[in-house]
């Protein structure tokens, strides 16, 4: 793997793991158009480590305090009839489909779900399903309302993900907007429900990365310094963007990148595979 391809594929990490459009798409996409090659799953989920530190980071106090709380409850009944107790158990609910899906389909995964055929359908097919949910959700229900249902399919939504193609926070927000909840509660959930799995997935997947012609170690470090720094800002910018503005603009940027793939696939531009 080249520094160039190591330094675009980090910052495109950064830029994207927030905004509902896919992050592991784009850098599939980016890697087939540049660097005629996959970089593969195992290189994405490593990567998508540093975009999880920098939540890490910016809600360091919110997750502090949910930690403690979830820890406190255990033996003050008091603790546990709070919203930030239930806030912290359904983060660990939310995040066993993705665990259990990402073990169970490994290898598809990492090979026939890499198809750039099927990246291209899922961008278009879930940007309708999030335009849909901006469209007639009702947007009234705070992140102290989520039930356990709603963490259950939430988990399921954030799952979709091991698709390159569907976003993780894609899945979450059109799922979280068709249950009610406002923007700023599902994306923010959606940050904090992402910290296990892809924290996760990236060990899982760590002696993969440097199989045959991957990057090396100090490269892999770069990406994860790069997609961290670029991710911080990512952040705060999407946190501000959502609290008066609608999704509609990655709806069609969704539907656009998914149809001028499609167009490149059809004319042999660009390989599936």
């Amino acid at each position: 793997m080249s520094w160039l391809e190591v330094i675009v594929l980090g910052i495109l990490q950064g830029l994207t793991e927030f905004l509902p459009v896919s992050s592991s798409g784009h850098l599939r996409i980016a890697s087939e158009l540049f660097f005629d090659r996959d970089p593969g799953a195992a290189f994405t989920a490593v990567a998508q480590i540093g975009t999880e530190i920098a939540v890490i980071v910016y809600f360091a106090k919110d997750i502090w305090h949910l930690f403690t709380t979830w820890v406190r409850g255990f033996r003050d009944a008091e603790v546990r009839r709070t919203d930030d107790y239930r806030l912290a158990w359904l983060v660990i609910i939310g995040s066993i489909p993705i665990a259990l899906l990402g073990v169970l389909f490994k290898t598809q995964i990492e090979t026939v779900a890499r198809n750039l055929w099927l990246v291209a359908t899922t961008l278009i097919l879930f940007g309708v399903l999030l335009g849909l949910a901006e469209r007639f959700g009702t947007q009234r229900k705070p992140i102290e309302k989520i039930t356990v249902r709603d963490g259950i399919v939430l988990g399921f939504a954030q799952a979709m993900a091991l698709i390159p193609g569907v976003s993780r926070s894609g899945g979450t927000i059109t799922a979280g907007l068709a249950l009610g909840l406002t923007r700023p509660a599902i994306v923010r959930y959606s940050f904090l429900l992402a910290i296990p799995s892809v924290f996760g997935a990236g060990l899982f997947t760590l002696p993969d990365v440097f199989a045959g012609d991957g990057p090396s170690g100090l490269q892999m470090l770069v990406t994860v310094v790069i997609a961290f720094a670029v991710g911080y800002a990512a952040i705060a910018w999407l946190l501000r963007f959502v609290q008066n503005n609608t999704v509609y603009v990655f709806v069609a940027y969704r539907i656009a990148l998914g149809v001028a793939l499609l167009a490149a696939l059809s004319i042999g531009a660009v390989s599936a595979t």
